[in-house]
């Protein structure tokens, strides 16, 4: 008797191996059937600006359904090839993160089509304490004096002269996956050719700083900048108007002659003459 429940128990046992290796060799045939495709992935990070080396790529099998657009199956078509973005470990390479062929590696890789990298000096404070970092956004602010009319006195003001303005670089650095503030002697600002003009006279004409702002905050607000009156609470003097141009003088009609009081007149004709005498 007891013999016969342990062979059950052991062709129970028998019967649930086989069952779930035969469970298990469908499963396999099911994913080896899975149709995928070699794509070129990332092996290490690669900084924005880095020229693609072969030591840096490796090929995968990815599942058809899901290859991103652009996606590379040789490593091959990488080589000399300049990231624009940054790309991490285990992500694939795509066009779209590429830059033009033939371009050099390098920050100019990095600007935008139509965009240009201009550096301004900053110290501790102007640089935000260190925080205006690779990728972020700043606004950019100058202090200086505010131009009068002839023989007013000149008086200082501070406004934003710039908005959301890329972040290229801090120093040599343009690495863009470090978070810690670095304390440096120049940012370099991605700017377009209209805004580069402002900036240039900007930093001529007064003394600038970086306003740090989030990355996700697109609206420009425009300022019309605060003077030091306004600062302190005190009523803004109206400016002086301009002298009106002088009218033209009227000219004043001559007055009509006194007319004569009426009077008795007697016409007196004479040797053909006509003579007319009034009392």
């Amino acid at each position: 008797m007891r013999n016969a429940k342990a062979i059950g128990l052991l062709l129970l046992a028998l019967l649930a191996g086989l069952a779930a290796a035969v469970y298990a060799a469908g499963w396999v045939s099911r994913q080896g059937s899975i149709a995928a495709n070699k794509v070129v992935v990332a092996v290490v990070d690669i900084d924005p600006g880095t020229k693609v080396a072969a030591g840096m790529l490796s090929t995968v099998d990815w599942p058809s359904g899901s290859v991103p657009d652009g996606a590379f199956n040789d490593g091959k078509l990488l080589q000399e090839r300049v990231v624009k973005v940054g790309v991490l470990r285990g992500e694939a390479v795509t066009e779209r993160k590429l830059a033009p062929v033939g371009t050099q590696g390098g920050l100019s890789a990095v600007i935008a089509e139509g965009k240009r990298a201009m550096t301004v000096r900053v110290n501790d404070v102007v640089g935000v304490a260190g925080f205006a970092l690779p990728g972020n956004y700043v606004d950019v602010m100058v202090n200086t004096q505010q131009e009068r009319a002839k023989g007013e006195e000149a008086r200082p003001i501070s406004k934003t002269v710039l908005e959301h303005v890329l972040v290229l670089a801090v120093a040599q650095e343009a690495s863009r996956d470090d978070t810690k503030p670095k304390v440096v002697a120049a940012v370099t600002l991605e700017l377009s050719p209209e805004d580069s003009e402002k900036l240039d006279l900007a930093r001529s004409i007064g003394t600038l700083s970086l306003v740090l702002r989030n990355q996700v905050d697109h609206k420009a607000v425009a300022t019309r900048g605060i003077t030091q009156r306004q600062l302190f609470g005190e009523q803004e003097a109206a400016p002086a108007k301009l002298a009106a141009a002088a009218a033209p003088a009227r000219v004043r009609a001559a007055p009509p002659p006194a007319r004569l009081p009426s009077a008795d007149c007697v016409q007196v004709i004479q040797h053909g003459s006509q003579v007319q005498n009034c009392f």
